[in-house]
């Protein structure tokens, strides 16, 4: 026992006297919602690069910020030429792109996209854990649950609907479903059982009868599937109440608050 105990001690002496693992000083994040979150935890000079969406002040709400650092457009040697010691992507960066810089030796992480506070929550544990920026994360967790707490609205509000480009909506299993929870709004969604996002019928949107409507931004010239949100119908719904998602909307991070505040 006597022996184990001492042979224990070593091991723990040795472990202690092990210089404790660098944190990346060189770190590319491939994807915008990423983007969102590394800018937000890593330290300075950490973070070398970005993706190209981060600068667009209608997607990005760091727009400002990314535009302090060098773009990338996702591909696998203008990523390797950065000397990257960290990449983060997203689980939908091609699996091609992923293959190949590991092959060439990089490390390479992949957050899945955060659907829910909870997933927000874990997002920003991961990435600090990432960066080697652990007391950061919590310092940000902390401000992103007071600040979600002070945002939610109780329950009671009336009846919303989500309505997208190409006819789609999003039910309760979604970041916009969670949204629309904490602003106190019943999705009418889940009337038709739907909790993911998929089509719903402009005939069965325009029955609904919502007392709110908020529907997808519309990018001329982009896409012809955003031309059924310039529909007539869709004009005597809520009327008064139409709004529309903005880049607080688009992904996992603590600026979902600002979405829920803006619909109060």
């Amino acid at each position: 026992m006597r022996r184990s105990r001492a042979v224990l001690a070593a091991v723990l002496i040795a472990a202690a006297a092990l210089p404790a693992l660098a944190a990346p000083q060189r770190v590319v994040s491939m994807n915008l919602c990423i983007d969102q979150l590394a800018m937000m935890l890593a330290a300075p000079g950490q973070l070398v690069s970005v993706s190209g969406l981060a600068r667009d002040p209608r997607l990005s709400p760091m727009a400002e910020q990314a535009a302090a650092l060098t773009p990338n457009t996702g591909r696998a040697e203008e990523i390797y030429l950065l000397r990257p010691d960290l990449v983060i992507a997203g689980t939908y960066t091609p699996q091609a792109t992923l293959a190949m810089l590991r092959r060439l030796g990089l490390r390479v992480e992949i957050l899945p996209p955060a659907e829910d506070f909870d997933a927000i929550r874990a997002q920003i544990t991961r990435m600090g854990a990432l960066l080697e920026r652990q007391v950061a994360a919590r310092d940000l967790l902390a401000r992103f649950d007071a600040d979600l707490a002070a945002a939610r609205v109780p329950s009671g509000r009336g009846r919303a609907a989500l309505y997208y480009a190409n006819g789609f909506t999003s039910g309760g299993d979604t970041l916009a479903g969670s949204i629309l929870k904490a602003a106190g709004y019943d999705n009418i969604a889940a009337d038709y059982g739907i909790s993911a996002t998929t089509h719903l019928p402009m005939e069965v949107l325009v029955m609904a009868r919502p007392d709110r409507l908020i529907t997808g931004a519309t990018w001329p010239g982009q896409s012809q599937g955003e031309a059924i949100l310039d529909h007539p119908a869709l004009a005597g719904i809520a009327p008064t109440s139409r709004q529309v998602t903005d880049r607080n909307w688009i992904c996992g991070t603590p600026f979902v608050t600002r979405a829920i505040r803006s619909l109060r």
